[in-house]
């Protein structure tokens, strides 16, 4: 007989791993451009499980220097911005855009720069002499002067917030040339020059709310503060807060915060005494924008929760899923209940993009031990995040189970665990049972073993694997990884049982980390995405419903 490998069939071809993951397993490469977009979406340039910082961006470097595209690059960075809702990865394709294309880093600077934090962040890329030059090329120092000169008083009071680089010290390189009395006033107390040499400007030329803020650090008067924080209408919370010189001022800061510093900050209003306050009312303007009456006694406690859990807010905020589960994990005992389930309610929001997919799917959460690293790398003491890569793979499955309440959830290692999951739970209570499973070691192919074995007739849409595709337990056939060839099996079980509206089920493995390598090659069947944000889900949905667009397509689908 004839070598059956070598001649069977092409449709039944598994293909042959060709390279070793971090962890030491068989996987599969993806091409320079998809390996980009995955770290594009995941990557935060900190250490990892497999990977540290210096690693990613050697990584980065070379995937770069592989893709002669500029258009390419400025989609990418337009979209890990403003789809991927990443920071550190945008600024870095920018500032090698600008290396390459100056027409184009102009034309994408505002949609990727669009807050003080990121221009921060570019400036000191750009500092730190990593992508060439030390110095702001001709076409990023055009940029940072419009940016400077464009920007709203309130957008460059919040840039004013950090070190290391500071504004001053990006207001020091690039020079911008006042546009006004106003600006060359504002440009010279942000760098804390003498008012002398602002001439021809004058103190009194400072914005308004600029000259308030100053008051307001000045004076002892609790309620002068309070008076001028409702006056503040575009100075950020926080650089009013190391000034605050009583509980009933914080609670008039509370009041200014918007959804995200709410979130982040519940112990700190604590802290400070704001619950417990909380028979004030809030503001006539602030009832009348969240549709209350004057005469509505709206406790402190009530208008945060229904700030946190603000349908309008939470979509505007551009906030992760998966923050609301930190939030959550990490307010202390003394947060009020209602806001406590107020973050639930925002969680439920916050997913309410994930649509009903074309059938029910098996979704496989690893909970691996490489799983319960940061979802954003190790950052240092004090700095790193407390949420998971298992809690962000936790999150993502009970949205789907939500959303399509017949899928099945496995959370694997070496082996499946069996949970029994109640979709009519909320979001966050799903998320942190699946999320306790677990910490062995990583075989990707387990929960496709056991649709083969125990769910064998049982109708799937497809599957959906949520890991750090790291999988090293275990082995497939013919040196491909254990995933293809249990996912074989699965799409002959599929077709035998014979399901008419479901003639090929698919694959997606959604990574969020950034290796660069995946336990099932990209093909009509199989999508491989990387990302941590809801625009995920419509990528996914797209594609069990038969449309062909890839990761790579969605970006290069950005309108520039």
């Amino acid at each position: 007989m004839a070598n059956k490998y070598l001649f069977h069939s092409h449709s039944s071809e598994i293909p042959v791993a060709t390279v070793t993951n971090e962890a030491g397993g068989s996987a599969y490469a993806l091409s320079a451009k998809h390996a980009l977009a995955q770290m594009a979406a995941t990557g935060c340039f900190h250490g990892t499980f497999y990977a540290n910082a210096a690693s990613q961006l050697d990584q980065l470097r070379t995937l770069i220097d592989q893709i002669d595209d500029n258009v390419f690059l400025a989609k990418l960075a337009v979209y890990a911005r403003q789809h991927a809702c990443m920071k550190d990865m945008p600024a870095a394709l920018l500032v090698v855009l600008s290396t390459r294309d100056a027409e184009l880093t102009h034309r994408i600077f505002d949609r990727v720069v669009d807050n003080g934090r990121v221009l921060r962040t570019v400036f000191q890329m750009v500092r730190s002499g990593r992508f060439g030059r030390k110095s702001l090329s001709s076409s990023l120092q055009r940029a940072f002067r419009r940016w400077l000169n464009e920007a709203s008083v309130g957008k460059l009071l919040s840039a004013s917030i950090g070190n290391d680089p500071s504004l001053r010290d990006i207001l020091r390189m690039a020079r911008p040339t006042p546009k006004d009395n106003a600006r060359r006033a504002l440009f010279g107390w942000l760098t804390n020059k003498d008012s002398a040499k602002w001439a021809p400007a004058t103190t009194a030329d400072l914005p308004q709310d600029v000259q308030r803020l100053m008051e307001y650090r000045q004076t002892t008067d609790a309620d002068r503060q309070r008076d001028l924080v409702r006056q503040m209408e575009s100075v950020r919370w926080d650089l009013t807060a190391d000034a605050s010189q009583s509980s009933e001022v914080w609670t008039e800061i509370a009041l200014q915060m918007g959804p995200q510093a709410l979130r982040m900050n519940l112990n700190t209003l604590v802290r400070h005494g704001v619950f417990p306050n909380s028979a004030r009312t809030v503001g006539r303007a602030i009832q009348d924008a969240l549709g209350m009456s004057v005469e509505d006694n709206v406790r402190m406690t009530d208008w945060v929760a229904s700030r946190l859990s603000n349908a309008d807010e939470i979509r505007r905020s551009r906030q992760f899923p998966y923050q609301y589960l930190a939030a959550y994990l990490n307010a202390s005992i003394d947060v009020p209940t209602k806001v406590r389930t107020a973050l639930h309610d925002a969680a439920e929001l916050a997913c309410g993009n994930v649509p009903e997919l074309t059938g029910p799917v098996l979704v496989g959460v690893d909970t691996s031990g490489s799983m319960n690293s940061p979802a954003t790398g190790w950052r240092g003491h004090g700095a790193t995040s407390k949420m998971r890569c298992v809690d962000v793979a936790a999150l993502f499955a009970a949205a789907v189970l939500r959303k399509n309440p017949d899928s099945l959830v496995v959370p694997f290692d070496t082996k499946a665990y069996d949970a029994k999951i109640d979709p009519n739970n909320s979001i966050l209570s799903i998320a942190e049972r699946l999320a306790r499973y677990g910490g062995g070691g990583t075989n990707c192919s387990i929960p496709l073993k056991l649709a083969n074995q125990r769910y064998a007739n049982r109708h799937f849409a497809g599957v959906i694997l949520v890991s750090d595709n790291e999988s090293w337990v275990g082995s497939g056939r013919y040196g491909s990884t254990g995933v293809m060839t249990q996912w074989q099996a699965f799409v002959k079980n599929q077709q035998r049982i014979g399901v008419h509206s479901n003639p090929q089920p698919k694959l997606v493995c959604i990574d969020i980390q950034p290796y660069g390598t995946t336990q099932a090659p990209e093909r009509n069947d199989i999508l491989n995405i990387g990302g941590f944000s809801d625009a995920v889900f419509q990528v996914v949905h797209s594609f069990l419903a038969g449309d062909q667009g890839r990761f790579v397509s969605e970006v290069e689908a950005v309108q520039l």
